[in-house]
């Protein structure tokens, strides 16, 4: 047991962002609406808890359009799609509603812009995330995955003076700062998004973590092994050189996390429920009788996004 007091310090802003709680919302109003069973294509945001507690309401979750009744009720989840997904859910005849993050919407329009343009799209981002794959179906034939700053440093172009770089929405701005750096340094003539797509929560929840990083000696990061802006948060506040390491619930919590320290952080992704948050306090409170729990309050965030009109009612 630890015998020192613990001082626990929470991160804030953390967990859900707008494009999340939009999302989740879409899926529980289109039951209402419609009732079980509804049909997401891929886990609507990327959290475990969050996907079993709309599986038992009754909600579907499959990766292929082919895997959906013909005519059923069907919903994009918050990564967004393809034209080619989308294309399939036409023939298929699906009622659709999509929940992909408005800020996802806005980097597809930007590569729909650099397509028309015949620009080389340079899209910085992990190739195996949901998020890029639907990206990359806006261009597939003019389109390039920069994962690395090796990558950014390699690549070739059939021609310099007609390229564009767009970036997925959940990486680490550190790392993303480098590799457009190279970019504009290799191919000066590049055009980039009116503004970083790099989202406000990915952007407020590291720059949080990184001022927690100065004020406590262990990190827990709340969040699933698929979600990208979580690692992203464990990278960002191991970079500061603090100890850090991701959970999903309060059973993954052990004595060790509170031995030898006398402060543990805690933040979550932008898919992890808040009472996912607050049962791992709890535990932490439970290994450590003598602590205190505070907050530690960045920004305050108070983005709405709206829902599709189909669901305003509902």
């Amino acid at each position: 047991m630890n015998e020192e007091k613990l001082e626990i310090v929470l991160a804030s802003p953390r967990g859900f962002c707008a494009g999340v709680d939009r999302a989740i919302l879409i899926v529980e109003k289109a039951l209402q609406k419609w009732g079980a069973p509804i049909y997401v294509r891929h886990e609507i945001v990327h959290n475990r808890q969050v996907v079993e507690r709309l599986q038992a309401q009754g909600v579907i979750f499959v990766e292929e359009i082919e895997d959906i009744p013909k005519g059923a009720h069907a919903i994009f989840s918050a990564h967004g799609v393809s034209p080619a997904v989308r294309q399939q859910a036409q023939e298929q005849s699906l009622e659709v509603v999509d929940a992909t993050c408005p800020l996802v919407t806005k980097v597809h329009g930007e590569a729909q812009r650099y397509r028309r343009k015949d620009f080389t799209i340079l899209l910085i981002g992990h190739a195996d995330h949901v998020e890029v794959q639907g990206t990359m179906g806006e261009a597939p034939e003019q389109m390039i995955v920069i994962e690395t700053v090796q990558d950014a440093e390699k690549v070739q172009l059939p021609d310099p003076n007609q390229v564009a770089y767009l970036t997925q929405t959940t990486l680490s701005l550190d790392d993303t700062f480098e590799i457009i750096k190279i970019l504009k340094q290799r191919f000066p003539s590049i055009e980039g998004p009116p503004k970083d797509d790099i989202c406000y929560a990915t952007q407020n929840r590291q720059n949080a973590v990184k001022e927690l990083a100065s004020q406590v000696e262990r990190i827990l990061v709340v969040g699933a092994s698929n979600s990208s802006n979580t690692l992203r948060l464990v990278e960002v506040a191991k970079a500061q050189g603090t100890e850090a390491r991701r959970v999903e619930e309060a059973s993954q919590i052990e004595r060790d996390d509170v031995m030898g320290v006398r402060s543990v952080g805690i933040t979550a992704g932008a898919s992890a429920p808040e009472d996912v948050v607050q049962s791992i306090v709890a535990k932490l409170c439970e290994l450590a009788p003598q602590h205190s729990v505070r907050e530690l309050k960045l920004v305050d965030e108070n983005v709405n996004f709206a829902l599709p009109a189909l669901l305003r009612t509902a």
